[in-house]
């Protein structure tokens, strides 16, 4: 085991940031790269969103189920067994050779994405005191921006050149460096877990107490709001962008760049000054201009400059929201039910990505992108009402007796 004080929390947050890339990157490149699946498995146009589904559907099964473990066990177990799970599922992609054989991994990787779903909220929750919170989650989840700025376009590039399972093979060895991150150098933080015994009884119970509190319905709201708009909205774009603009799969690439350097840019300050001024302004602005981004896609794009614009603004809309509901959800329950209530949270918000995904390709043959886009707007603007609300920003006396990691808390200074 490893011991608190044997791991400086700036290589921490480096394990949960390498983690944090990899999970993220082999969910994001499916975007850019879903032509070129569609191409070499001779999937059509309506069924392609079924890929992302899928993922998103075990990854919401197996995420209800981790979350007591992870509540009762520790985190760094799941972490560790996550991470090793997930790699071996991207190993596996590279066998894919049909629509359903792709079908399946995506599968594997998505059970295997619920055992690492809010793995990295949950630690830093444990880990840091609630007003280092932001900072810390705000480096963690930079690491999305920079698999846009270098994963993504290197995936792209990749799949143009050699085939749709190279970025997924790439992504696998990541994964596989994570796991051994995670087993030599992350320690397990020292917070009250949760004594009792752990049975499916017991597991339901804890949800339907979760469920009973109106606070969890409405950030379990938020989150399927967040992840439906983003469903409708990104999944399709690259190959609206093909077939509006005719642009190639390496302008697709540039694209997730120039977003990724944005959202890398936002992403620390947006958690940083959300510790200072709180949580709920950040989220509501960001969903807004989110919205708004969203609305206005399918009438100003009319050429890639325009489109680089358009989603570096999105991007960092993305990045001013994303570490700030982190951290405001970390504090809505007590550290043993921490995990099961991120877990929780992101396991309805895959449904709502699965959702929007599915519906995003129904949708975009039917109707065109303007439906996916006017759609995701609406769901996003719902999410920053619900925010203003229904979710309580934390006052300082409900911290006060809060554990604070003195290790943590020093590095955080720095």
């Amino acid at each position: 085991m490893v011991r608190r004080d044997d791991t400086h929390p700036h290589l921490i947050l480096f394990a949960l940031w390498l983690m944090v890339f990899s999970a993220s990157s082999q969910v994001i490149i499916i975007s850019p790269i879903l032509p070129r699946i569609g191409e070499a498995l001779q999937i059509g146009e309506s069924l392609q969103g079924w890929l992302v589904t899928s993922y998103a559907v075990f990854l919401s099964i197996f995420a209800l189920i981790i979350g007591p473990i992870s509540d009762k066990y520790g985190r760094r177990f799941v972490l560790m067994a996550g991470s090793g799970a997930m790699a071996i599922a991207l190993w596996l992609h590279g066998i894919a050779d049909s629509f359903i054989s792709l079908l399946v991994m995506r599968a594997a990787a998505g059970a295997a994405g619920g055992m690492l779903s809010g793995g990295a909220v949950s630690y830093v929750g444990d880990y840091f005191p609630y007003n280092k919170r932001g900072w810390a989650n705000g480096w963690v989840m930079s690491s999305v921006a920079f698999g846009q700025i270098l994963g993504i376009p290197i995936g792209t590039i990749l799949a143009d050149q050699i085939g749709f399972r190279a970025p997924f093979l790439m992504f696998a060895g990541t994964m596989t460096v994570t796991a051994i991150l995670m087993y030599f150098f992350l320690p397990q933080p020292n917070v009250e877990r949760d004594q009792s015994k752990l049975t499916v009884g017991r597991a339901i119970g804890t949800y339907w107490d979760l469920l009973r509190r109106p606070v969890v319905v409405a950030a379990s709201a938020t989150y399927f709001l967040m992840f439906f708009s983003i469903g409708l909205y990104v999944i399709y774009l690259p190959t609206w962008l093909e077939q509006t603009l005719g642009v190639s799969g390496t302008a697709i690439a540039s694209l997730f760049f120039v977003g990724g350097i944005a959202n890398v840019i936002a992403g620390p300050m947006a958690g940083k000054f959300s510790d200072q001024v709180g949580r709920k302004p950040l989220i509501i602005i960001s969903c807004i201009g989110l919205g708004i981004v969203m609305v206005l896609t399918t009438y100003l794009v009319v050429s890639m400059w325009i489109a680089y614009a358009m989603f570096a603004v999105a991007m960092v809309m993305f990045a001013m929201r994303v570490s700030p509901i982190q951290s405001l959800m970390s504090a809505l329950v007590e550290d043993q039910r921490r995990g099961a209530l991120m877990c929780l949270a992101v396991a309805i918000g895959q449904v709502g990505i699965g959702i929007g995904g599915a519906a995003a390709g129904m949708a975009y043959t039917r109707y065109g992108y303007l439906s996916n886009t006017a759609t995701g707007a609406v769901a996003i603007l719902l999410m920053a009402w619900l925010v203003w609300r229904a979710l309580p920003e934390p006052r300082e006396d409900d911290l006060s007796n809060e554990r604070v990691a003195p290790v943590a808390s020093a590095v955080a200074q720095e």
